[in-house]
C-alpha cells in the first residue's frame, strides 16, 4: 500500500497488488483530485461457514477447525478497524450449503453483526440464491434482521449505488449454471454514466480460468468447470475499476482489477508452491484509476506438505528433524500431507510408526500416503541370523532369509513379514 495510508490527494507513482509480500501488476496511476472519489474497502470469499470436515476422523478436532471459521470473522473485524475500511465485500460462499445448523446461522450473523461496517454478500455455488437457498428462509430472515442489520445479500442483478462505491453483483442462483453470471453487465441500457464518479466494483462466483482438474481425493468437490463461467474479456473495458472474485479457494490475481481473495479460513492442502489461501484482500480504488490490493492474513490453521525419501534409516531423523521445524511443539492447530517412500529396517520402520501415532494426535489431520518399504538392514538380518545364544531362532531367521531373496514374490514378501514379526520377539 503506498505510503500515507493511500489518502485522497496524495500522489503516488504506481499501483501495487500484494501477495506473500510480492508486488504485481504494476501499473501507472495517480491519486489526486481530478479524481476525489477514493474508496477502501475488504474483499473476502468462500467462508464456508458450517465446512463438516468430513475426512478428518476425529469428531474433536472436526469441531476446532469448524470454530476456527467463526474466529476468522473476528480477525476480519480487527482488520475493519485497523484499514477504517468502509465496507466488506463476501463474493460467494458465505455459507457451506443451504442446511446448515441453525445454531451455526445464528453464530455466523452474530460474529457479522460485530463487524460494524456494511457487509455485502452474493450467493455462490454453495449457497445459491435460488429456490430452497438459505437466505430466503425464515429462521434466517429473522435472525439476519436482529444480529446482523449491517448483512446485505444482493440476489438481484442490478447496481447498488454506495455514497463512495457501485456495487455490481453477479449472483449465483443455482449451484451450477451454464450461463455467464456476469452476461448483465454487456447490455447495452445500462447507463454507466449514471454512476458519476464512483469506483465500479463486480462481485462475481466462479472460474475464469476453467479450473477443471478435479480436487485431492479429500475433498468434496470440483472446482469451476465447464459451470459458473465467468468471461472477463468480455466485460466493458474501462467501465469496471475492480472485480472482486469467489470460487477458487486460494488468493489470486486473474488481471489487472481482477483478484479472487481465496477462503477467509484455508480449508485444503496447497496446490502448489505459489497457493496461498486464509486471506482477506485490503482494496483501495478509485474511479479509471489501478486498484491497489494488499492481502492480509485471516487463517489459524497451518497447513504444510512434508515429503521424505529414506535411502537409509539415517534419513529418518531428517523427517523427524523437518516436522519439528514445520509444527514444533504446537497441539491441535496443524494439518500435515506427508508423502514417504523409499526403504527403512526394522527397527527404524518401528521408530517411525511411533513417530507418526504422535503426530497422528498432536495434528489437527495428517494425510498420509506411505509408500515405503520395509527391508531389514544387514546388522539386522546378522542380528537373527547369527544368533548363537538362540540356535532356533538363527536356524528360522536364516530360513526366512533365503526365502525373501528367492524369485517369487509373494512368498518374499510372506518371509520379509515374518522376518519383522521374528525381529521383534527376538528384540
Amino acid at each position: 500500500m503506498p505510503p500515507g495510508g493511500g489518502i485522497p490527494g496524495m500522489r503516488w507513482p504506481f499501483g501495487l497488488g500484494i501477495l506473500d509480500d510480492q508486488p504485481v501488476f504494476l501499473s501507472r496511476w495517480t491519486l489526486s483530485l481530478e479524481h476525489p472519489t477514493v474508496t477502501l474497502f475488504i474483499h473476502t470469499a468462500d467462508w464456508q461457514i458450517g465446512k463438516a470436515f468430513a475426512r478428518v476422523q476425529d469428531p474433536a478436532k472436526r469441531t476446532l477447525l469448524q470454530e476456527a471459521r467463526f474466529r476468522a470473522i473476528g480477525r476480519l473485524g480487527q482488520l475493519v478497524r485497523e484499514q477504517a475500511a468502509e465496507f466488506v465485500v463476501v463474493a460467494g460462499d458465505l455459507f457451506e450449503s443451504a442446511t446448515v445448523p441453525r445454531a451455526t446461522v445464528s453464530k455466523a450473523l452474530a460474529d457479522i453483526g460485530k463487524l460494524s461496517v456494511p457487509v455485502f454478500a452474493i450467493p455462490g455455488n454453495h449457497d445459491h440464491g435460488g429456490t430452497g437457498g438459505l437466505w430466503s428462509q425464515d429462521y434466517f430472515v429473522r435472525e439476519q434482521a436482529e444480529l446482523a442489520p449491517n448483512l446485505t445479500l444482493l440476489l438481484d442483478f442490478e447496481p447498488l449505488l454506495l455514497d463512495d462505491a457501485v456495487l455490481l453483483p453477479c449472483p449465483l442462483l443455482r449451484r451450477h449454471d451454464s450461463h455467464d453470471p456476469t452476461a448483465w453487465l454487456q447490455r447495452q441500457d445500462l447507463d454507466w454514466q449514471a454512476f458519476g464518479d464512483r469506483p465500479r466494483i463486480v462481485l462475481a462466483h466462479g472460474s475464469v480460468h476453467g479450473f477443471t482438474t478435479e480436487t485431492e481425493a479429500d475433498e468434496d468437490e470440483l472446482e469451476g468447470g465447464a459451470m459458473n463461467r465467468i468471461n472477463l474479456a468480455r466485460l466493458p473495458e474501462g467501465e469496471i475499476d475492480y472485480i472482486a472474485l469467489g470460487d477458487w479457494h486460494g488468493t489470486k490475481a486473474v488481471g489487472e482489477r481482477a483478484w479472487y481473495s481465496g477462503a477467509l479460513e484455508q480449508d485444503r492442502f496447497a496446490r502448489g508452491s505459489d497457493y496461498s489461501a486464509g486471506n482477506a484482500l485490503v482494496v483501495q480504488v478509485n474511479r479509471g484509476g489501478a486498484p491497489t490490493v494488499i492481502t492480509h492474513r485471516t487463517g489459524s490453521a497451518n497447513w504444510h506438505d512434508v515429503q521424505a525419501r529414506f535411502n537409509t534409516d539415517a534419513d529418518l531423523d531428517g523427517l523427524i528433524g523437518a516436522m519439528k521445524d514445520t509444527i514444533g511443539n504446537r497441539v491441535d492447530e496443524d494439518l500435515v500431507q506427508m508423502t514417504l517412500s523409499g526403504s527403512l529396517g526394522f527397527a527404524a520402520r518401528d521408530q517411525l510408526d511411533q513417530r507418526l501415532d504422535v503426530w497422528r494426535n498432536r495434528l489437527l489431520r495428517l494425510k498420509l500416503r506411505d509408500d515405503t518399504t520395509i527391508a531389514p538392514t544387514e546388522a539386522e538380518v546378522e542380528a537373527l541370523t547369527e544368533r548363537s545364544a538362540d540356535p532356533l531362532i538363527a536356524k528360522v531367521a536364516s530360513a526366512l532369509q533365503a526365502e525373501r531373496l528367492a524369485a517369487d514374490a509373494e512368498a518374499a514378501d510372506i518371509a520379509r513379514l515374518a522376518l519383522r514379526e521374528l525381529y521383534r520377539l527376538a528384540h
